[in-house]
């Protein structure tokens, strides 16, 4: 069944292809995935002439599935550069043409950067999360030893959960990740010829003429330590040194949510303050803010806005649970 899915593949992206062909307004890219669309039924026709040669039984009509429909959807409503990472995570071809002036700054620092910005939102999520936990046992009248049990557990159930999920997310990227470069390998060594053309239209794409990228991509491929690292970069989009580790992002998301779910705990469990719960909302709020400010430095905003908008977000949250603490409190009492 291998083959028949190679196949099915080749003929869903040729399908994909002719889609974004007609709604690419950019005659160059409009021109590459036509001629993507033309290499994709001839790999089609390959992998046809192998099923009908092991005299398979399985009926070769290519009907596209439901995900190939919401994508084709995607494609007419958002424009294929928008959705680039869903193509690209469907092995379509190509997508480098929507990122390549950015890809070498994202190699080098894709890991860096996505543990940053992890780190940064699961401080936040710990924050919010428990500061709206100990605000609603608060309004409910809450005793202070109920108050430090619900921190800590709610410190502990939401690294675990955070840490779970993204161990679960990595695991799953990775192991999509990996098929697409096992898959292009298998194709590497079946059918080198029609991974030059590939990469040549790719390349032309790029504004470089047809002769020198005609050159260029054969140079690439014909050299073993390059040919399946060029094409898993410049066809998927993926740098296959830097596909994320499950066990570091499961640690990094623990840790951050630990983190920042402790700030409105600490004065509750340190005993040096009357009014604990003034003191916890003070923390908190100067952490949000500073987040927010921090969060600037992705966004090229201005700090003090984005600083002010976490604050106003993390209040409306504490201000909602407390509400709903304080009401219950009042029904159950």
């Amino acid at each position: 069944m291998h083959a028949y899915e190679s196949w099915w593949e080749e003929k869903r992206s040729a399908y994909l292809y002719q889609i974004m062909a007609e709604c690419e307004k950019n005659p160059v890219h409009k021109k590459l995935f036509l001629s993507l669309q033309e290499a994709a039924e001839k790999q089609a026709t390959l992998w046809e002439k192998t099923l009908t040669d092991t005299k398979t039984t399985v009926p070769l009509v290519f009907t596209p599935d439901k995900r190939t429909h919401l994508v084709t959807w995607l494609i007419q409503w958002l424009g294929a550069k928008n959705i680039y990472f869903i193509l690209s995570a469907m092995k379509i071809r190509g997508m480098s043409v929507f990122t390549h002036f950015r890809l070498e700054h994202r190699h080098i620092n894709f890991n860096a950067a996505s543990n940053l910005r992890a780190a940064v939102f699961g401080v936040n999520d710990g924050l919010v999360s428990n500061m709206s936990l100990i605000l609603g046992f608060a309004g409910a009248h809450a005793d202070y030893h109920s108050i430090i049990i619900a921190g800590v557990a709610g410190l502990l159930a939401g690294a675990c959960s955070m840490g779970a999920g993204e161990y679960i997310s990595m695991r799953s990227q990775r192991e999509v990740f990996e098929r697409q470069i096992e898959m292009e390998k298998e194709e590497l060594a079946l059918y080198p010829e029609e991974e030059i053309a590939e990469l040549s239209l790719i390349y032309q794409a790029r504004n470089i003429p047809k002769e020198e990228a005609d050159k260029l991509a054969r140079l690439l491929i014909n050299n073993p330590e390059t040919a399946l690292n060029t094409l898993v970069r410049e066809e998927l989009n993926l740098n296959p040194n830097e596909l994320g580790s499950p066990w570091g992002a499961t640690m990094f998301s623990f840790l951050a949510f630990g983190i920042g779910a402790a700030i409105p705990l600490l004065p509750f469990l340190l005993h040096t303050q009357a009014h604990h719960l003034t003191t916890s909302i003070t923390l908190t709020a100067v952490a949000l803010f500073t987040i927010g400010a921090i969060l600037s430095l992705f966004t090229n905003r201005p700090p003090l806005l984005l600083g002010l908008r976490m604050l106003c977000i993390g209040t409306l949250a504490g201000a909602l649970t407390y509400g709903i603490g304080h009401a219950l409190g009042v029904i159950l009492s």
